[in-house]
C-alpha cells in the first residue's frame, strides 16, 4: 500500500523523521519497500494568471499569451491547445530549474520572445506520461505563491508490503493507529459525525446469501452533478497512493477506501430494476465488468443483483451496465460486509485483482460500514451537492463476526518473551492496540477489536506485545540443546553429486516451472493424466507436468530462437501423475542434449550429437552408484521418442525411465527445427548404490579370448550380453563389446557383434581346457538361445 506522509501526518504526527518513521514501521513488523519523493526537484515556478491569448502571427500551433506572475506581467509563447484567459497555471520563470535540470531562458519562437513557460503536469513530474495539455489550477490558487508550496510537494510517499495478515492496516485510519501505539500519541481522525437525510428515498435490499454477506448498508443522494472536477487536493492524495483520478464519485469511493479502509461502490440509481439482491451468482449468468472484459460467472461467486440481473461481482468489481457516468444524476451508495471467505481468490480465479478484493479477501472491518457511507456522503455532498435519503442497514446478526476473548497467561509470555513485563505495560500495550484486557488470576482475559482479524489465540497477543514492546528490547539468548548427529547413508548418491557430475560432463542445471501448457504436454505425453491448476499464473502454464520432458524441450526452443546450436541441459525436479485425490509425486533427473558432439573448433568434428552419446553419459551416473550391473536398457516404444531409437531403463529389472531421440513428429508439431535426444530416470533409483569394498587383487595372469558373432538385426545386443554372461562362469572379470558390423561380407539382415572376453582366477592359473570348455559352452547356448553363431 502506498500513502503520502504528510496525509498520515495529519492523523498522527510522530516528532520523528521521514526514514526515521519509516524505519519504526519496519520494526513493528510492517516492511516498508519505498519511501520516495511525489514530485521531483525543480524551483522558480510559480501560480500565475493568464491575462490574454493571441495566435501567433507565424504558428497556427502556438499562442502568444501574457500571464500574470505577482510581480508583474510578462510574455510567454504556449503551444497547449487548452490554455485560456483567466487560468491560473504553474509558470516557470526565467532562471526556474525544471525536473531534469531543464533550465529556463528567455527564448524566441518564430521571431516572437518568450520569457518563461507555462507547464504541464508531465513537466513538473507530476504524471509519467506526457501530458497533453497545460496543468489548470483551480481559480482560488494565490498568483505568485511557489507551486511546490501550493501543491505541499515537499511530501514523500510510503509504499508498505503488508504480511496477508494484517488488513487492518490498507488504511492511512489503520496505519495511523500503529503509529500512535508506537509512540504513545493519540491519534485524530476526520470528522465522521452523521449526515441528516433530507428525502426520504429509500431502494429495497434483500440478502439471499447472508453467509457470506452478513452486512450491507446503502443510501441514495439525489440530484448530484458529476460534471463537476474533483477537488485538486484529492486527485493530489489519490495520485499519491498509487491512485488516478476518475470522476468525482469513483474518486470519493477510492478516497474513503483509502482513508478509512471500507471498499464503497456507487451505482447509477436510474439504471436500477425493482431492489437490490446479494445472492450468488446463477447457472449460465454473464456480466460485463467496467473494465470491458465480458466475464461467465460461476455459481460459487457472490453478486449484486437487481430484476434485469447481475450489476456487480460482490468486493470485486462493478458491472459496466449499472456503472456512474457524467449524467447520472441520483447515487446509489453501497457498503458492506463481505465474509474474507466469500472473496478469497475469487478474483484471480478471473484473472482480477482489484483493490477492494484485496481488502475483502484479508477482511475488513464490519463495524466500518456506517461510517463509510457517512463519511463518503459529506465528501460528496462537498463537490457535488445532492439530496441525501437516510442510511439503510440490512444485516444477519447470526453471521457476523463474534466477539473473540482470548485469555493470556503470564507465565507463558514470560517464557516465549524470555522477560517478565510488568502488568500495568502488558495492560497498556493492549489497551493501545484497541483492545480490552479484563486481569484474571492467571494473566488476563482480553477482548479483541473487530478490525483485527489476526487476533484469535494466545500466541498472537504474545506476538503483537513483543511486536510493540520492541524486538530490540528483548534479551538475546541462544537455546541450548543435545543435537546428536545424522547418520550419513553412504550407500545413497546425493543429488549435488548427481549434478555435479552432469556438470562435468558439460550440460548446465536448468530450472524450469512444475506446470506447463496443456497443448505441450500433449503433444508430448497424449495420454498424461495430471492435476489441472485452479489459477495458473497463465494460460500457458495451467497443468502440472507428468514428466521433465516439456520443460526441457521448452527451455530448448528457448535457447534455439536465441540462436544457440549447441544445447546440454538437465534438471532435477517431481513429476506428477494422476488426478489430485490420488496424485502420486515422483522426483526425476532429466538431460536434454543437441547440436554438434563436441565444442567448435579447429580440431573437432562436426558431427551431430546422437543417441548413443547422451547413452553415454546417461551410463556414467549409472555407474556413480558401484552397481552397474543393476541397470539395463531394454527397446520399447515412448509417444515422444523415435522408435527404434529410443529405449526403455530398468532397475533391478524394474522400470526407472527412458531415453532416446526426439520423435519428429512432436518435433514437427513443436515447430523445432533440430534433433534433439534427451532422458529421464527416477531419482530414488539414480540415488540407490553399493558401499564399496575392497577384493583382493589375483596374482595370476589374464585369458583373454575374442569371439565374434553373426546375428539377426533385430536381435539386441544385450540379449547376446546377458548369455554370455551366464555361461562364462565365476571367474570371468571382464566382457567388452568393441565392434559391430554390418556391410559388405556379412549377409543382408545379419550383423557381426564382436566381444572381447576376460578370465582370471584368484589363487592359480586357468589353463586352456577351462577356457575352451567355456568358450564351447557360450557358443553352444548363443546359438541354441539367439540363434547366433561364430562368424567364419
Amino acid at each position: 500500500m502506498k500513502f503520502s506522509e504528510q496525509w498520515l501526518r495529519e492523523w498522527v504526527s510522530p516528532k520523528l523523521e521521514t526514514q526515521a518513521l519509516a524505519d519504526q514501521i519496519t520494526m513493528a513488523g510492517l516492511e516498508v519497500d519505498a519511501v520516495e519523493p511525489v514530485a521531483p526537484a525543480f524551483q522558480g515556478v510559480v501560480v500565475a494568471e493568464v491575462i490574454a491569448k493571441e495566435p501567433h502571427p507565424d504558428a497556427d500551433k502556438l499562442n502568444v499569451c501574457r500571464v500574470s506572475d505577482g510581480t508583474g506581467e510578462v510574455q510567454v509563447v504556449c503551444g497547449a491547445r487548452n490554455v485560456a484567459v483567466g487560468q491560473r497555471v504553474p509558470f516557470a520563470q526565467v532562471g526556474g530549474v525544471l525536473p531534469g535540470d531543464f533550465k529556463i531562458k528567455k527564448a524566441k519562437l518564430r521571431g516572437v520572445e518568450s520569457f518563461g513557460m507555462i507547464c504541464s503536469a508531465s513537466e513538473l513530474g507530476l504524471e509519467e506520461e506526457t501530458s497533453e495539455g497545460i496543468f489548470v489550477l483551480p481559480a482560488d490558487a494565490p498568483v505568485g505563491t511557489s507551486v511546490r508550496d501550493y501543491l505541499l510537494l515537499d511530501d514523500a510517499t510510503i509504499e508498505v508490503d503488508l504480511t496477508p495478515n494484517r488488513g487492518d492496516c490498507l488504511s492511512v485510519k489503520g496505519l495511523a493507529r500503529e503509529v500512535g501505539v508506537l509512540n504513545r500519541l493519540p491519534v485524530a481522525s476526520p470528522s465522521l459525525a452523521p449526515v441528516a437525510p433530507a428525502s426520504d428515498r429509500r431502494f429495497p435490499v434483500r440478502i439471499a446469501a447472508a453467509e457470506q454477506c452478513p452486512r450491507y448498508v446503502s443510501r441514495i443522494i439525489n440530484e448530484v452533478d458529476l460534471t463537476r472536477p474533483t477537488p485538486l487536493w484529492m486527485v493530489e492524495r489519490l495520485r499519491r497512493s498509487g491512485v488516478r483520478a476518475i470522476d468525482p464519485a469513483v474518486d470519493v469511493t477510492n478516497y474513503v477506501m483509502l482513508e478509512l479502509g471500507q471498499p464503497l461502490h456507487a451505482f447509477d440509481l436510474d439504471n436500477l430494476q425493482e431492489g437490490i439482491e446479494v445472492r450468488m451468482a446463477g447457472e449460465g449468468e454473464r456480466l460485463t465488468l467496467l473494465d470491458g472484459q465480458d466475464v461467465a460467472l460461476r455459481t460459487d461467486t457472490l453478486v449484486i443483483a437487481d430484476a434485469s440481473g447481475p450489476l456487480a461481482m460482490a468486493g470485486i468489481m462493478g458491472g459496466e451496465t449499472s456503472g456512474v457516468s457524467d449524467k447520472t444524476r441520483s447515487l446509489f451508495l453501497e457498503a458492506a460486509y463481505f465474509t474474507p471467505l466469500a472473496i478469497a481468490g475469487k478474483a484471480r480465479s478471473y484473472g482480477l485483482h482489484t483493490d477492494a478484493s484485496h481488502r475483502f479477501e484479508r477482511g475488513v472491518d464490519p463495524a466500518l460500514t456506517i461510517d463509510a457511507i457517512e463519511r463518503a456522503t459529506q465528501l460528496l455532498m462537498e463537490i457535488c451537492g445532492g439530496v441525501p435519503g437516510p442510511v439503510c442497514a440490512s444485516e444477519s446478526e447470526a453471521h457476523l463476526p463474534s466477539e473473540r476473548v482470548i485469555t493470556l497467561r503470564k507465565a507463558r509470555l514470560a517464557q516465549a518473551l524470555s522477560k517478565t513485563l510488568a502488568d500495568d505495560d502488558v495492560a497498556d500495550i493492549l489497551g493501545r492496540l484497541g483492545m480490552t484486557a479484563e486481569r484474571v488470576e492467571e494473566g488476563f482475559r482480553v477482548t479483541a477489536p473487530s478490525w483485527r482479524f489476526d487476533i484469535a489465540i494466545e500466541e498472537d497477543l504474545i506476538e503483537e506485545i513483543a511486536r510493540i514492546h520492541g524486538y530490540n528490547n528483548l534479551p538475546v539468548r541462544r537455546p541450548a540443546a543435545r543435537l546428536a548427529l545424522r547418520p550419513a547413508n553412504e550407500a545413497r548418491l546425493t543429488q549435488a553429486r548427481l549434478r555435479n557430475q552432469m556438470v562435468a560432463r558439460g550440460y548446465q542445471e536448468a530450472v524450469t516451472y512444475s506446470f506447463v501448457a496443456p497443448e505441450l504436454q500433449k503433444a508430448i505425453l497424449p495420454e498424461a493424466v495430471s492435476p489441472v491448476l485452479a489459477n495458473p499464473i497463465s494460460a500457458d502454464l495451467s497443468v502440472m507436468r507428468a514428466s521433465l520432458f516439456p520443460g526441457l524441450v521448452r527451455a530448448l526452443e528457448h535457447n534455439l530462437n536465441r540462436q544457440q546450436t549447441r544445447v546440454r541441459l538437465f534438471e532435477t525436479g517431481l513429476v506428477f501423475e494422476g488426478e489430485l485425490d490420488a496424485l502420486v509425486q515422483t522426483p526425476m533427473m532429466g538431460a536434454l542434449a543437441c547440436g554438434s558432439r563436441e565444442v567448435e573448433g579447429w580440431s573437432s568434428a562436426k558431427d551431430a550429437i546422437d543417441f548413443f552419446d547422451l547413452k553415454g553419459d546417461l551410463e556414467t551416473l549409472l555407474a556413480l552408484g558401484g552397481n552397474p550391473g543393476a541397470w539395463r536398457f531394454e527397446p520399447a516404444e515412448h509417444p515422444a521418442l523415435h522408435p527404434g531409437q529410443s529405449a526403455r531403463l530398468l532397475h533391478h529389472d524394474r522400470p526407472a525411465g527412458w531415453i532416446g531421440t526426439l520423435h519428429p513428429k512432436v518435433r514437427a508439431e513443436l515447430g523445432l527445427k533440430a534433433d534433439a535426444v534427451l532422458f529421464e530416470v527416477r531419482l530414488d533409483a539414480l540415488g540407490d548404490g553399493v558401499i564399496p569394498a575392497f577384493e583382493p587383487l589375483s596374482r595370476y595372469p589374464e585369458v583373454r579370448r575374442d569371439l565374434a558373432f553373426m546375428l539377426d538385426e533385430q536381435v539386441p545386443v544385450q540379449s547376446l550380453l546377458d548369455c554370455v554372461k551366464r555361461e562364462a562362469g565365476d571367474y570371468l572379470q571382464d566382457l567388452k563389446l568393441f565392434d559391430v558390423y554390418a556391410g559388405k561380407g556379412v549377409e543382408p539382415g545379419q550383423k557381426s557383434i564382436a566381444l572381447g572376453l576376460t578370465w582370471q582366477h584368484p589363487s592359480r592359473t586357468l589353463n586352456d581346457d577351462e577356457i575352451n570348455e567355456r568358450v564351447d559352452s557360450i557358443v553352444a547356448q548363443a546359438n541354441a538361445v539367439l540363434n547366433a553363431r561364430l562368424r567364419g
